[in-house]
């Protein structure tokens, strides 16, 4: 039994070693596909760094990231999870049906602030029509498939909290009862945090009525998928294996249209409202409108003069292929990389139509909203 304790021992820290020395020597990767996002490289080394604690923070982060062949230990590391009946792995549930769903913290003051932002754009933006559309994730969709006892607070209610507090003329789009009355369709995605195309055209017949417009009847579309391997944000944060792919679709107009799609002011144009080259990649959702940038502009052949200038998250991007067969031009800032003054383009532009587009998830976090105050 000593014997067999001691080569135990031996194989260990054989192992460990190995492991680390495949750490040293496995050079920095700087973006990750699986997750898509830029990785934590070695931080900056001070003394006042050292001290305040940053630095000891930032190498455990560029250690976890850098970490060799991660995506092999998650995935072992959830299959233990699930073996152990636990609910979640990195935060994010195993629900039924091969759903995985991310818990929605109570929102902080962040959301508030955001809240008095679009108020502040709505004071510089008066004889404008602003629309606002906040959208919940699949978790507030589906709690009938959350594990048991699984703990996230009311996307719902959230939503309500900013309807309430902003101040302004703006028209409140009613996606979520539309989203409710349609999620026995595939509205949302099983691995990501997104809605699918099918979810993103109920929102847009929602959007249209608010509008005073008429939506376009799915008759007028052939749906077609365009893959069957997708695997979203969720799954890579979950990495089950069991967990099958999800398929993405698309709506193809049956009537003739044309678009030119101007990305970042004239650094890249293209004529269609996708970038079929992400279907090859592993971030499959940037299919729609290549990813997120600074800005774009759609030109449409609908000829009816009017403009719509839509601020948002990556939540817009499924919901503008069924929105820009209405407008003569869409102009689309996302604030994360656009600082500019939003209320002087409307003004600059003759945009008569705003919609501010944001899963609630997001929105309560994000703090570059700020911008809108301008």
């Amino acid at each position: 039994m000593k014997r067999l304790n001691t080569i135990m021992i031996v194989v260990f820290i054989i192992f460990i070693s190995s492991i680390a020395c495949m750490n040293l020597l496995t050079e920095d990767q700087s973006f990750s596909q699986a997750e898509n996002r830029p990785l934590m490289q070695f931080p900056k080394v001070s003394l006042d760094r050292i001290r305040t604690g940053a630095f000891t923070k930032d190498v455990e982060t560029y250690l976890s990231d850098q970490f060799v062949h991660k995506r092999f230990w998650t995935s072992i590391k959830a299959s233990a999870q699930k073996t152990m009946l636990k609910k979640d792995n990195n935060g994010v549930y195993f629900g039924d049906d091969g759903y995985l769903f991310e818990k929605f913290v109570s929102p902080s003051e962040q959301l508030d602030a955001n809240s008095e932002s679009i108020s502040k754009f709505l004071e510089k933006t008066k004889g404008v029509s602003v629309y606002g559309l906040l959208a919940t994730t699949s978790i507030e969709m589906y709690p009938e498939k959350l594990p048991k006892f699984a703990q996230t607070a009311s996307e719902t209610d959230a939503i309500q909290r900013v309807e309430e507090q902003v101040k302004g003329d703006i028209g409140w789009i009613e996606a979520t009862a539309a989203l409710k009355a349609a999620k026995e369709q595939p509205i949302y995605f099983h691995t990501d945090h997104h809605w699918t195309t099918h979810g993103a055209y109920v929102a847009y017949r929602a959007t249209m009525e608010k509008m005073g417009m008429t939506s376009l009847p799915t008759d007028e579309f052939t749906i077609r998928t365009v893959s069957e391997t997708f695997r979203g944000t969720y799954d890579a944060k979950a990495n089950d294996p069991s967990i099958a792919a999800d398929k993405i679709d698309v709506f193809e107009p049956n009537f003739h249209v044309s678009y030119d799609v101007d990305i970042d002011d004239g650094e890249s144009e293209r004529d269609s409202l996708y970038a079929w080259e992400f279907l090859e990649k592993r971030d499959q959702y940037s299919l729609f409108l290549g990813g997120n940038h600074r800005a774009v502009t759609i030109h449409s052949n609908v000829k009816n003069g009017r403009k719509l200038m839509i601020i948002k998250d990556s939540y817009a991007h499924a919901l503008v292929p069924f929105l820009v067969n209405h407008f003569e031009e869409i102009y689309m800032v996302d604030l994360r990389y656009d600082h500019r003054s939003m209320a002087q383009i409307v003004k600059e532009k003759g945009i008569q139509d705003v919609l501010v587009v944001y899963n609630i998830a997001n929105f309560a976090e994000d703090q570059n909203l700020i911008w809108l105050r301008q």
